[in-house]
């Protein structure tokens, strides 16, 4: 159950953070589901054998190179999502920033109640 309440607040996330970047364009809620869908297996698989392999670009950046990768991510996502649209590097660095910023603005809808 926590996956799916965790896939739906990541398919708000992205639907607002493309309605605040006039360079996102997202083709619904569905559209915007499946984005999280593919942005969730992308981050699973593919970044951590590129963090990896740019481990030493990482480091003389400060960890700063990590937002470079993340916006490739997000446009590598564009282009397999039909319904999800970037409009370039840019727009996909600016997409990764602010959607961490709504992803933590909306985290607290993803605390359960029940104490252990």
């Amino acid at each position: 159950m926590g996956f799916l309440i965790q896939w739906v607040v990541s398919g708000l996330a992205i639907i607002i953070t493309a309605y605040l970047l006039p360079g996102v364009a997202v083709g619904g809620f569905l559209a915007a589901l499946v984005t999280a869908l593919i942005l969730g297996l992308i981050n699973a698989i593919i970044r951590p054998i590129l963090i990896l392999l740019t481990l030493p670009l990482n480091i003389l950046t400060l960890g700063l190179f990590t937002l470079v990768i993340n916006a490739l991510l997000i446009m590598l996502a564009a282009a397999i999502v039909p319904g999800f649209a970037v409009r370039g590097f840019w727009w996909a660095f600016l997409f990764g920033i602010v959607l961490a910023i709504v992803n933590f603005a909306l985290s607290p809808l993803l605390k359960s109640d029940s104490k252990p």
